[in-house]
């Protein structure tokens, strides 16, 4: 079986961020999951920020460019998903959704995603159910149950229970996500090289007669 094809995408704006570390922390623990169940990872990062200027450039002029392009592919054609954004203005980033705005409505469909965000404040956890399980509602995804909010007082280093939460929440959404991984890889139709595969079509009138009806 191929490797399991996990895409990270991470919003925050500085380099480095508490957008991105929760990012990958999600991502490691997701990896050692599915390391303990015997699968392989590949892991894609799309760091939103260096793509602003082509995302832009599409949302105006139609045309992604080669970088922005291979992002957007990397994601459409995950097994899974890590989706993690700043909270401004009690949403989103809007360069996050800019990003998943370029996005057919039906790319992400079935794809089991692990919502997270970041802020200055615990106030701002709802975030992640009033607009990033919407979002991805929206497009079809398969939203795992525990969404993981990092507030600032979450990132201290000597320990308390905020900061005792927050490992436990991590892990927690690792394993729902790495639990429907391989589920998602098994749904992706095989064929063969050169080959369509044949389709049995049932005539319309057939189908009306099955259910009773006269054609």
């Amino acid at each position: 079986m191929r490797p399991l094809r996990l895409s990270v995408v991470s919003a925050g704006l500085s380099d480095p961020s508490s957008t991105r570390l929760l990012a990958d922390r999600l991502t490691e623990a997701t990896r050692q999951e599915l390391a303990a169940s015997g699968y392989a990872v590949e892991v894609s990062v799309v760091e939103v920020r260096e793509l602003a200027a082509d995302i832009a450039r599409n949302l105006t002029l139609g045309s992604p460019g080669p970088e922005l392009e291979a992002a957007l592919d990397a994601v459409t054609r995950a097994d899974g998903l890590i989706a993690v954004t700043p909270v401004f203005s009690a949403s989103y980033s809007g360069l996050f959704k800019s990003f998943f705005d370029l996005l057919d409505p039906t790319a992400l469909t079935a794809t089991p995603v692990l919502i997270a965000a970041t802020g200055g404040t615990a106030r701002h956890s709802l975030v992640l159910e009033h607009a990033l399980r919407p979002l991805f509602t929206y497009l079809h995804a398969l939203t795992v149950p525990t969404g993981v909010f990092a507030a600032t007082e979450d990132w201290g280093s000597t320990g308390d229970t905020h900061t005792a939460v927050l490992p436990d929440r991590i892990r927690r959404a690792a394993a729902e996500l790495a639990r429907l991984l391989p589920g998602r890889a098994n749904d992706e139709p095989t064929e063969v090289e050169g080959e369509s595969q044949p389709q049995d079509v049932v005539p319309f009138a057939e189908q009306l007669a099955a259910l009773g009806h006269a054609p």
